[in-house]
């Protein structure tokens, strides 16, 4: 193999990489707050539902809540051509938020198409309002299952371990901040007790959801353009190693 081809192998290598890493970044159901997501206080989130598939289309998701820690206030904000249903359980032991005595919590969220799907290269985000958050933990475990018209179901379950590479399934992860002052986290508080979104009320693009997705989206840049100058940096150690070599014969 001559010097060119070499060159030519070793780009092609380093941007196949690049592509491949990028495209995994996105390749599992997430969720991300808008804003912070505080300990003891309200919480508006997306879940982020990518399709995978090429031949298939996203129609259904179910969304677990954390039964270890139940949450009182649950609300879904209304998304054209999806079906938003919250499942509720009673409570072995009462919460008490703000005074009252709340007996029942939110077990599971589906979303069903009634119309809408995601097709093979997009994705969905469906936004929820939480709380009140636990105080006693660091971050909340959302098991999900991701259904297709084909009948697949896709069960993201796996538990994420700290120090161990992330399973093949990774349940979403919501990580929680230290507690706020006014225990409101990304959403106010009505007289109700329930969590209100302070987006605009269209999907989640209000100025902290514009804030979380810039950031969100400024992080996976830099992470792959890190890889990317290491990959190019590493081909070019080996051009020149290739050239010396040829100058010496």
């Amino acid at each position: 193999m001559n010097l060119s081809s070499r060159i030519a192998l070793a780009g092609s290598v380093a941007v196949s990489s690049v592509v491949l890493l990028s495209g995994t970044a996105f390749a599992h159901v997430s969720v991300q707050p808008q804003g912070e997501a505080a300990k003891g206080g309200y919480a508006t989130v997306n879940f982020k539902v990518p399709n995978e598939r090429d031949k298939a289309s996203t129609v259904k998701l179910e969304v677990s809540l954390p039964a270890a820690h139940p949450i009182a206030s649950v609300s879904t904000q209304p998304l054209p051509g999806w079906k938003a249903e919250v499942t509720k359980a009673k409570l072995a032991k009462p919460l008490e938020v703000h005074g009252k005595q709340i007996t029942e919590a939110a077990t599971k969220i589906t979303w069903t198409s009634t119309g809408a799907k995601i097709a093979p290269g997009e994705f969905q985000q469906f936004t929820v309002s939480l709380g009140r958050l636990p105080e006693d933990a660091d971050r909340l475990v959302f098991k999900a299952l991701q259904t297709y018209d084909n009948k697949e179901v896709v069960r993201w379950i796996e538990e994420p371990k700290d120090g161990a590479p992330e399973p093949a399934t990774p349940a979403p992860v919501l990580k929680l901040s230290a507690a706020s002052d006014d225990h409101h986290g990304g959403a106010t508080t009505t007289a109700d007790g329930k969590g209100e979104d302070k987006g605009d009320g269209k999907g989640g693009h209000g100025t902290e959801g514009k804030t979380a997705a810039a950031a969100d989206s400024s992080d996976t840049t830099a992470r792959v353009l890190g890889v990317a100058g290491i990959l190019v940096g590493a081909a070019g150690v080996a051009f020149g190693v290739l050239a010396g070599r040829r100058r010496s014969a």
